[in-house]
């Protein structure tokens, strides 16, 4: 196993803490915080809750977060109000010294889940069949350590949707063709936009163990896209995105490309969390807005920009399930085990998993 759960003999949560009420919770949370001071940092990504994010010490996507939590020297633990595998990056990244706690060990990925690390290393040994020594690894930052850590022995590095540019570009300097984990959809639209034609791309299903997708001669392909993806990014539509122009011409339409091609191609723009962000702030009064992708993060844009009007793109709740399994009763029964001298839930990458892990992470940064 690449990971050392350290907390997984049955830490469930106390009843207690399930039915202390809003009050209680946000005053055992905030206690907490005063006691450790700076032994403490809580990182939240953008897609958490409000009502968790609102202790959050940054904010930020995941590897902004990482990066940050390992940055805070003074901190001994770091608490990441995320899903498990941001929690893995981090406690890569962090120092000896540092403790990364997940509130809830439940908390993954589906779609860093779909790339599994034995399938992976049996789909290697038939790519390399099928075209030698062509073709170079490269992963989404949302996948597992020992994914990440599979991609840095190979030669390999990672990617974020803000800089999947210029580490595709890198990549294609290397080799003749990339294997890209294990979100599909960021891989197509990153290459689309890079000028490479869909004929060149095909998909790898693990399940049935055989390339799929391939619209003409195979040794043509220059992208070879893992069958994974993002379960709240393929809830938006190309209807969807009709019926709001017919609607409401005006409005601007925005998504994130892990949603699927079609979609992209459809929408005004797309870009990455952090591109979203920027683009509303940067949009003049008056603007109107359907944005695609998780709820928790359009609703609090919404919040913070009452002067735009801007709306979720789907008319059905799309939040990330997964996330918010990090709620305030779990934040806060983590916080009073840590001030107990009893860090409980803590996420441990073991060593020869964090090195190649940390290689293809640093690859990514010197490309960036």
């Amino acid at each position: 196993m690449a990971i050392d759960m350290l907390a997984h003999a049955n830490h469930t949560l106390p009843d207690a803490y399930r039915n202390f009420t809003s009050e209680e919770l946000d005053q055992k949370i905030t206690a907490a915080k005063e006691t450790l001071g700076k032994d403490l940092v809580i990182l939240g990504h953008h897609y958490q809750r409000d009502d968790v994010i609102q202790f959050a010490d940054f904010r930020g996507d995941s590897l902004k977060l990482a990066r940050i939590g390992a940055e805070q020297k003074e901190a001994k633990y770091i608490v990441f109000c995320g899903v498990h595998f941001m929690a893995e990056t981090a406690d890569t990244l962090a120092t000896e010294e540092q403790t990364v706690v997940l509130p809830d060990l439940r908390a993954g990925c589906s779609m860093a889940d779909m790339a599994d690390i034995a399938e992976v290393e049996e789909a290697w040994e038939e790519i390399q069949k099928q075209f030698g020594d062509t073709v170079i690894p490269v992963t989404y930052v949302n996948s597992t350590a020992a994914i990440k850590a599979f991609v840095g022995k190979h030669g390999g590095t990672t990617c974020t949707s803000s800089n999947a540019v210029q580490v595709l570009e890198w990549a294609f300097a290397q080799k003749k063709r990339i294997l890209f984990l294990p979100d599909q959809h960021l891989g197509r639209n990153t290459a689309y936009q890079m000028g490479i034609p869909l004929e060149n791309m095909v998909i790898w299903a693990p399940n049935e163990g055989e390339f799929q997708d391939v619209k003409g001669n195979l040794e043509d392909a220059q992208m070879i896209l893992w069958k994974g993806h993002c379960s709240v990014h393929q809830k938006f539509t190309v209807d969807q995105i009709k019926g709001i122009r017919e609607r409401d011409p005006d409005m601007k339409i925005i998504v994130h490309p892990e949603c699927n091609f079609d979609v992209v191609q459809a929408a005004d723009q797309a870009g990455s969390t952090d591109y979203i962000i920027k683009a509303i702030e940067a949009a003049p009064p008056g603007t109107r807005w359907a944005i695609g992708t998780e709820v928790n993060l359009v609703q609090r844009l919404a919040q913070e920009h009452p002067d735009q009007h801007i709306v979720l793109l789907s008319t059905t709740m799309c939040p990330c399930l997964t996330m918010n399994r990090i709620d305030r009763p779990h934040l806060a029964w983590v916080l009073d085990q840590i001030v107990a001298g009893n860090p409980i839930n803590q996420i441990k990458v073991d060593e020869e998993t964090a090195h190649w892990s940390k290689v293809a992470l640093d690859q990514m940064l010197a490309i960036s």
